[in-house]
């Protein structure tokens, strides 16, 4: 590593200029991030830029110009990456030459061919701010002299107003966030939809939409009802709800219908009191009561039991629940958000759920996406998964081939984001196979698309060797409840109505079947 300071030429002092203008003009994030890209570029001629915002310890791509579409989805650890650890300790623009030190974007220029195409030049510089490192930026060429006469002043400058422009981009964001409770839309609540299970992550349209509505909600305490396909992310826009509320440091109680038996259901949500029901040995407080103050996220509300959606109904309309064997209610201050795959209005006109309930569920109706109605997304959450699978398997940089990524994008994706986080942690295993201490290129050979089911009924057999009848017929239902499991997205509720059995039977014949 060196570092040189020569004189600054006067088209970086242009560019400098264009940037600061940019500062304090009243510019959107992604135009704010465009601009910067292609300054950049003029700046110092390159095969890719980066700028990459330090967030809890871990580098974000913001501006990922002249790389692959994934990348956006990536998270860099910068105990992981020595080149990005440098530059955030560094004082000034530094230089990689002939640097044994891995390239954190080996493999992923958008020129890079199939390979792990190596980069050849790389230099880049911390954002500071006020004494605080913000975040990095990257140059890369595959051209080993590419950057042999760019102006380390130059790029010092530069890094400046960029650590300007990104500390810019977190306060509007802040900024918006605030407004949204005045009547704002909030551009930027995707990074506050976050939970320990993932991100809710999109640059389309329709998922800006599904943000923008998000902010609207948590301007206020209405019931929501969140409809949307298998493995869309519901629970995902629970969550960013309840985050973007007043409510965000009360609890959020998650209750899972599908999982309710009748038997417990009543208790389970209201509590009990001690010998209220034979093994009962002491008072227990109900999902509402443990979530006063907060928010009930009541996930896959259409399973909801029958019996149960009267006095499911009666605690909304009062906001006083009272528990099993006792007289004397408690008053509750709970926000409800309700979650379904099922068409609820369908279910009523069958007799199926209570129409009332269903209204009082509905007072704003939310609509996820799938992800085939997401153009764009695919591919940046494809990097997401792959990443979070290489670091859940121990790897090394894993990259996806030009014809898995057009395999991806062209594919239906009927399991939604679920099953592209699925397929990405299969793929990444397959891939990685005898090969955990080398970086890894997942092509076609290690991407399965579709139902994967492992038959498991008997192949053709003489006469003479046929099998029992209970063993063919055993067979032949565990395949079936696979493959119907498999095309709901493992949703054993909704494999159920498609085999048009009660979800309590099909759950009696999974376990007798190995199959729980």
């Amino acid at each position: 590593m060196q570092t040189r300071t020569p004189g600054i030429p006067p088209l970086a002092f242009d560019l400098l200029i264009e940037i600061a203008q940019d500062l304090c003009a009243n510019l959107a994030a992604d135009d704010r991030q465009r601009r910067l890209a292609a300054a950049l570029r003029r700046l110092v001629p390159c095969d890719a830029a980066t700028v990459l915002r330090l967030e809890n310890g871990c580098l974000v791509p913001v501006v990922a110009d002249g790389l692959r579409p994934e990348t956006l989805g990536l998270r860099f650890r910068p105990e992981e990456h020595p080149r990005l650890q440098a530059l955030l300790s560094a004082t000034g623009p530094v230089r990689f030459t002939g640097s044994s030190l891995p390239d954190p974007f080996d493999g992923l220029l958008s020129d890079g061919g199939d390979a792990l195409s190596r980069v050849h030049a790389c230099m880049g510089a911390p954002l500071v701010v006020e004494d605080e490192v913000v975040g990095v930026l990257t140059v890369d060429a595959l051209d080993p002299r590419a950057f042999d006469d760019v102006d380390d002043r130059a790029l010092a400058a530069f890094a400046g107003l960029a650590g300007a422009a990104i500390r810019t981009a977190h306060l509007i964001e802040a900024i918006e966030a605030a407004a949204a409770r005045q009547g704002t839309l909030a551009h930027q609540l995707l990074r506050e939809a976050r939970r320990e299970t993932g991100e809710l992550l999109g640059q389309s349209e329709p998922i800006r939409a599904l943000i923008e509505e998000i902010a609207v909600l948590g301007q206020s305490d209405l019931t929501v009802l969140i409809t949307g396909e298998t493995g869309v992310g519901k629970e995902l826009v629970a969550q960013g709800i309840h985050s973007a509320s007043d409510r965000r440091d009360r609890p959020l109680i998650r209750v899972n219908c599908a999982a309710l038996p009748e038997s417990i259901a009543e208790s389970e949500l209201f509590g009990h009191v001690r010998g209220a029901f034979t093994g009962t040995h002491g008072d227990r407080a109900g999902k509402f009561e443990v979530a006063d103050g907060g928010t009930l996220f009541l996930d896959e509300v259409g399973e909801l039991p029958s019996s149960i959606q009267p006095k499911l109904l009666r605690v909304l309309q009062s906001g006083e629940v009272q528990r099993v064997g006792s007289d004397r209610p408690h008053r509750v201050d709970v926000r409800i958000l309700a979650a379904t795959n099922r068409d609820l209005a369908t279910e009523v006109r069958a007799g199926r759920f209570r129409a009332d309930l269903y209204h009082r569920l509905s007072v704003y109706p939310v609509v996820v996406p799938p992800l085939r109605s997401r153009p764009g997304d695919v591919l940046l959450l494809a990097g997401f998964f792959l990443d979070r699978a290489r670091v859940r398997l121990g790897l090394r940089r894993t990259r996806l081939s030009p014809g898995v990524r057009a395999a991806l994008e062209d594919y239906d994706w009927p399991g939604n984001v679920r099953e592209l986080e699925h397929v990405m942690l299969r793929s990444a295993l397959r891939a990685s196979r005898g090969r955990r201490d080398e970086d890894i290129v997942i092509d076609e050979r290690h991407v399965a698309l579709g139902p994967s089911v492992i038959e498991d009924a008997p192949r053709p057999q003489a006469e003479a060797a046929l099998r029992p009848l209970r063993e063919a017929v055993d067979a032949f239902t565990r395949a079936h409840i696979r493959r119907a499991v498999t095309a709901s997205g493992d949703n054993w509720a909704e494999a159920a109505r498609t085999l048009d059995v009660h979800r309590g039977n099909l759950h009696r014949l999974a376990l007798r079947l190995g199959l729980k």
